[in-house]
């Protein structure tokens, strides 16, 4: 097989470890930034009458998260691993938008999914992402080798009595109580 020249570009990156080193602490380094700037846990800062976030103390608790995340090799590899097959899931959506909206009229707002369509592209997306980070852990090897090992009469009744008692607990925590509408007087 040739090798091209981006190939092998590719590979001196990987053996420079921008895979297992840099992208991973660039990654983890904004994600935390993003969210310490958001939630303000290290609070406000006057600054001339403004009110500003405490950048430097977001920075620094990021800066000094990502680098106890790129100095764990197991948690940089679940990393890879997660965010690989997260891009995979994103790009199934897309795909998955492309011919939703092939097949959808155009309006004003645009195409996308709405009302019951939307709420199940919801679900399985979110049970994409949890069944990625099962796998990222191992434990959907775990789940798998149980289900095929060890289904018997006790596991199916189990898994039975789980299901009834969610959804009793939905049906018992449900909103059923409508907001009134406001008169107008």
């Amino acid at each position: 097989m040739v090798e091209s020249t981006f190939r092998a570009a590719v590979e001196f990156l990987q053996r420079a470890g921008v895979y297992d080193v840099i992208l991973p602490f660039i990654l983890v380094f904004t994600i935390v930034f993003a969210i310490l700037e958001k939630t303000k846990v290290f609070g406000m800062e006057n600054i001339e009458g403004k009110e500003y976030t405490k950048k430097n103390l977001n920075a620094m608790a990021s800066f000094v998260i990502a680098l106890l995340v790129i100095g764990s090799a197991q948690i940089v590899e679940i990393l890879n691993i997660v965010s690989s097959q997260v891009v995979i899931l994103l790009f199934a959506s897309v795909l998955f938008l492309l011919l939703v909206g092939s097949f959808s009229k155009e309006e004003k707002g645009g195409i996308f999914l709405s009302g019951g369509w939307k709420t199940f592209f919801i679900w399985i997306m979110f049970l994409g992402i949890v069944a990625i980070f099962l796998n990222g852990f191992g434990f959907l090897d775990d789940i798998t080798d149980f289900a095929s090992n060890g289904t018997t009469s006790e596991t199916i009744g189990l898994v039975i009595m789980v299901v009834i008692m969610v959804f009793f607990v939905w049906f018992v925590v449900r909103d059923t109580h409508h907001k009134p509408e406001a008169k107008e007087h």
